[in-house]
């Protein structure tokens, strides 16, 4: 009876070192401390989630695959993390050799960094310190299909580039928001050249993770707002007339995507219904 007691004892001190889901893991450096170069495998096999490593040591390799492969396109993954991230430094790892993605100032200022899967691994090294006390590594991960390697639409850095008419067409069918209505005012953010556009709508077509509020009417209709981010360089501005919005929702952020003149769009639309060519339908009336 004893040896039992302390075998369900040992077993219920290593279960409280490790959570984990196909989304999320959580665990603990403390089962390291002893052995600091030891690395441990994580796997998640989820489109979105989220890491949590208690008091860092050694170093984790953490596999990001979806449950399903994606029907076209190229597989990046992008990394929030959480502003009290300390205590460790990411790479993106392959056959051993190591790409710096997030340094911990990076994860300080809340730094958003993506990579193809085709780049490798997630590897995360905790730093060299004698107090690990009170640090956290701590980050979300979104998994994004782009059409190219290198193609990462919704960042500071994306290219400032009208869409071409298939592009917006295709817009309406596959953005994670499909809007309408037009710019209030812009404010500027501190951080990386980004600028958020507060906009004022009049319909609400689709969105994802309710980032645009309603402030009366229904069916998708009446006054609504919220704020999308887009490049600085970008030049978005007030006074733009009546505007078709699309784009995609980035830890619970709205990225601006293709954009048009409304009247413009229904143009293009109805050309395009005509020709018997439109992608998919949207209420225009």
């Amino acid at each position: 009876m004893l040896l039992f007691i302390l075998l369900s004892g040992l077993f219920l001190c290593g279960c409280a070192q490790y959570s984990s889901d196909q989304c999320n893991w959580r665990g603990s450096g403390l089962m390291h401390e002893a052995r600091e170069r030891d690395v441990e495998q994580v796997h998640l096999r989820c489109a979105e989630g989220s890491l949590e490593w208690l008091y860092p040591t050694g170093a984790l390799i953490v596999n990001l695959r979806p449950n399903l492969p994606p029907a076209e396109g190229h597989l990046r993954a992008c990394i929030k993390p959480r502003l009290d991230s300390r205590g460790a430094t990411l790479y993106v790892e392959r056959t051993g050799e190591l790409r710096l993605l997030l340094t911990e100032e990076d994860q300080a200022a809340g730094r958003v960094r993506c990579f193809s899967l085709q780049e490798g691994a997630l590897f995360v090294e905790a730093s060299a310190r004698r107090d690990i006390s009170r640090t956290i590594t701590a980050f979300q991960y979104q998994l994004i299909s782009t059409q190219t390697p290198g193609d990462e639409p919704y960042s500071p850095t994306a290219a400032c580039r009208p869409c071409a008419d298939v592009e917006l067409l295709m817009a309406i069918c596959t953005s994670d928001f499909v809007v309408r209505g037009s710019v209030h005012h812009v404010e500027e953010e501190e951080d990386e050249g980004e600028a958020s556009v507060v906009l004022s709508l009049s319909h609400v077509y689709r969105q994802k993770s309710r980032v645009f509020v309603s402030g009366g009417g229904g069916r998708g209709r009446g006054r609504w707002t919220g704020r999308v981010k887009t490049p600085r360089r970008c030049g978005p501005r007030a006074g733009q007339g009546e505007l078709l919005f699309t784009g995609a929702v980035r830890f619970q952020e709205a990225w601006l995507g293709c954009a048009a003149l409304y009247k413009d769009f229904i143009r293009l639309y109805r050309a395009s219904l005509d020709a018997g060519t439109n992608p998919c339908h949207i209420d225009t009336d």
